[in-house]
């Protein structure tokens, strides 16, 4: 083929009808086998590259795995199968790749070893020939000028399980030609992923929201605030995550995600993404977790996913023990509940209700007037009689729980109650005036719980005079569905009213798990910093609010976005919580971000007032 200059031709010639029929990988650790898998089947001549000969043998071991679990579940025919496998071939050296279109390098995370690959491929490949590297840390730019070629260096940031992780950000540089975008972007696509643009800096999108995250979980951890496990189950079942921050540091590498961290803090200054130390702790002692055999869990193997009981136990009453051994290091037994108090009329008040009722709780519906009660009645009916419908309970049941249900016009219907809960607005002053009433009608000895989200329990305790029997109930909305239930003691709940607290969420169905009294227990001290970051994200025009919430569904795997999330709770309480975190902690990182705090002054409240971050036909009623 003529290959003379043309002239007025692009420096990149036009692709092929196929783009980029012959990809090399560099790096055949879990990311490297995962492409090659992903390109093979796609029908690519896939030129596999790595020094070790076992990651190679490795690598096509996997892929004859994978291959036979396809066959097997009818997704591949034996001729595809043989296809495939011939499609890949291993080399030991960078020459390999003389012939490939585009080579994704997929080596550890160091600049000197990337740039190393760049600078060896500049004296291998054909010039329209394009470079990806594949780093979610370092500076695309910078990778880019080490290379004689930087037009044709850009960022291709895949997820990893590659084969079921659909998320993928295309990096350009200021150097990268668009046409090598534009072809990039177009195999992407047709590798069945959703390819979101995004510029060079650390992290990109996901990783630039999940790794402040996980790094604020380790300090969680570290500060001896809550058990690992209970952290991780927070996260699973307060938000819908299918990891815990934990759970997912070990699968990601905690050596890994130290040096994503440590790339986030030099570029932003901010202290949320300085490495927690015990990341450098775990990773100097070798525990990096799943690929080394430990780290915030014990497993199996090195390699494995399976997790096994830690060879040393932690001592009892230690934080990591949990707090249902510390109980019973004290002696301490839970008090018998036989009737329930609600004190409220709102949607989380009859929801809370609700749970205690089909529990087999007596319950007394308090409220500010028998209207108000009656009508916190009328939609615990409507909600059973849903549940009824789609047979998730008997008609039997439904009439048993709601008639367990007893509404009342005043506080003083609670004094009989031997476990009180408030569900008011959330609003100290209110709460503490609640309180001070309960103390005055409540029995001896019944516990007082608060289902407060991120203020001090402390603070309604110190408005009664038995700060010993005051509680943190934090329940989740809808009440009736989301299992989870942070249970708060402050520096003067007895032993015996903690124990209560955790055996009452038991015979609810609930999982509880225990936080100390500060802002925003474990759920929301994690959550909110993460949906601040994205908000300050968009303020920077760094990236759209679609192509942010499309990252992270597909890309972390939540199940909402974070703007889709921020409009459904509300910018308001959003705001209201990030106030109270960066108030308590003083960190600047956490200080609200000032497009949230504009919106908010401009009515823009989400879903309910019909605008948000988006804008919706019409606000709910």
């Amino acid at each position: 083929m003529d290959r003379s200059p043309v002239p007025e031709s692009p420096e990149i010639p036009e692709p092929p009808s196929v783009p980029f029929p012959t990809v090399a990988v560099v790096g055949l650790g879990t990311m490297g086998t995962g492409l090659c898998e992903v390109l093979a089947r796609a029908g690519r001549e896939v030129v596999g590259i790595d020094v070790s000969e076992a990651a190679a043998t490795a690598c096509v071991a996997a892929l004859e795995r994978a291959t036979d679990r396809a066959v097997a579940r009818g997704r591949l025919t034996e001729g595809d199968r043989a296809g495939v496998l011939a499609r890949l071939r291993t080399f030991p050296d960078l020459r390999a790749a003389a012939d490939a279109d585009l080579v994704i390098e997929v080596v550890p995370e160091s600049y000197e070893t990337k740039q190393r690959v760049v600078a060896e491929l500049d004296r291998v490949l054909r010039a329209d020939a394009v470079i990806a590297t594949g780093t979610n840390a370092l500076s695309v730019t910078r990778l880019a000028a080490s290379s004689a070629h930087p037009e044709r260096v850009l960022g291709l940031h895949f997820f990893t399980p590659v084969q079921a992780m659909r998320l993928v950000e295309v990096v350009s540089s200021v150097l990268t030609e668009p046409r090598a975008v534009e072809r990039v972007t177009a195999l992407v696509r047709e590798l069945g992923k959703e390819p979101v643009a995004v510029g060079d800096r650390p992290g990109f999108i996901a990783d630039g929201l999940l790794f402040g995250y996980l790094n604020q979980a380790a300090a969680m951890y570290e500060s001896r605030y809550a058990t690992r496990d209970d952290i991780d189950a927070a996260m699973k079942l307060g938000c819908g995550l299918p990891m815990g921050p934990l759970e997912l540091l070990d699968l990601i590498g905690v050596d890994t995600a130290r040096t994503v961290l440590e790339a986030m803090y030099a570029a932003s200054q901010d202290r949320l993404h300085a490495p927690a130390p015990l990341l450098g702790q775990l990773t100097a002692a070798g525990l990096t977790g799943r690929k080394a055999g430990r780290g915030f869990y014990t497993y199996d193997g090195p390699g494995s996913g399976t997790v096994v009981p830690d060879a040393h136990p932690p001592a009892a009453g230690s934080p990591a023990a949990g707090s249902l051994a510390a109980d019973a290091a004290s002696g301490a037994a839970p008090r018998p509940v036989r009737a329930v108090g609600i004190a409220g009329s709102g949607t989380m008040a009859s929801g809370i209700a609700e749970v205690f009722a089909r529990a087999g709780y007596d319950v007394v519906l308090a409220a500010r007037g028998e209207q108000k009660a009656a009508a916190a009645k009328s939609r615990i009916a409507a909600s059973l009689d849903r549940s009824a419908a789609r047979g998730r309970l008997t008609g039997g049941d439904r009439d048993a729980a709601l008639a367990r249900v007893s509404p009342a016009g005043s506080l003083a219907a609670l004094a009989g109650a031997d476990l009180v809960v408030e569900a008011v607005a959330e609003d100290l002053a209110v709460k503490r005036r609640l309180f001070a009433a309960l103390d005055e009608v409540a029995g001896p000895g019944a516990v007082l719980a608060t289902t407060t989200s991120s203020l001090p329990v402390v603070a309604c305790a110190a408005a009664t005079s038995r700060p010993e029997d005051v509680v943190g109930m934090h329940f989740f909305n809808p009440a009736q569905v989301m299992k989870l239930v942070e249970v708060v003691r402050t520096v003067r709940t007895a032993d015996d009213a903690h124990a209560t607290a955790r055996e009452v969420c038991t015979r609810l169905g609930k999982h509880a798990v225990d936080c100390g009294d500060r802002a925003g227990f474990i759920v929301n001290a994690l959550l909110f910093p993460y949906l601040n970051n994205a908000v300050k994200m968009v303020q920077e025009h760094y990236a759209s609010l679609d192509d942010i919430d499309a990252a992270m569904k597909l890309g972390g795997g939540y199940p909402m976005g974070p703007f889709e999330l921020l409009d459904v709770v509300g910018l308001d309480v959003s705001l209201a919580i990030e106030r109270v975190l960066h108030r308590e902690f003083r960190d600047p990182g956490l200080a609200p971000a000032p497009l949230l705090e504009h919106l908010v002054a401009a009515g823009c409240l989400g879903r309910k007032t019909g605008r948000g971050f988006r804008e919706y036909a019409a606000a709910r009623r």
